[in-house]
């Protein structure tokens, strides 16, 4: 935090401005600052990030991993559109800089572990693998690399990009939920798949 204390307002508006993806190169002498930009970017949208359960208040209630699966990957990609500069710039500063892929915030592990809290007693118990695999494969879905490709590669517009990936991820816990393990029933029903939140 303490590199945020030396910068100006000005500079602070170049670090979080939407839209704003400049070069890590660039950014950093736009800031002349000797931070690494990975991580001065972190800090400026450290504040900005809710814990995963206040993210997920409005399923509280709901031990239905689809459902709490559909409300984390749409907070997580919303929260993503809102600050695409910053997000943009942290995605391409770890990709020319992987050392330093620690410095990404972890929000979309935090938000999956969350959903799926419900089946800690459940899949985690009776196959923790499988829950295991769950997530890792929720990971490349619930993503903002996955909204960009949507957006930048495959040209969809941002509301049809989010219920893209929403429906995905749905999709894939649905199926890993519908696995029969031997001698028991699914661990949940068949239902229709669920509307983007």
């Amino acid at each position: 935090m303490a590199g945020l204390a030396k910068l100006s307002p000005k500079q602070l508006e170049l670090i979080v401005a939407v839209g704003s993806t400049p070069t890590v190169r660039e950014a950093a002498e736009q800031l002349q600052v000797p931070l690494p930009l990975a991580s001065l970017l972190r800090e400026a949208i450290a504040g900005q990030l809710p814990a995963a359960a206040e993210a997920l208040q409005p399923v509280a209630d709901s031990d239905d991993p689809v459902e709490r699966i559909a409300a984390a990957t749409e907070f997580l990609l919303r929260h993503v559109l809102a600050r695409q500069g910053v997000v943009r710039a942290l995605i391409a500063a770890t990709i020319t800089r992987p050392g330093e892929a620690t410095v990404r915030p972890g929000l979309r592990f935090e938000l999956i572990d969350q959903a799926l809290a419900p089946l800690a007693g459940t899949l985690g118990a009776s196959d923790p693998a499988a829950l295991t695999q769950l997530k890792r494969d929720l990971a490349i879905v619930v993503s903002a690399e996955a909204l960009f490709s949507l957006l930048d590669l495959y040209g969809l517009d941002p509301e049809d990009a989010v219920t893209s990936i929403v429906h995905t991820a749905t999709t894939l816990t649905s199926a890993a939920l519908r696995l029969r393990v031997p001698g028991r029933e699914p661990l949940v029903r068949q239902r229709p798949p669920c509307r983007a939140v």
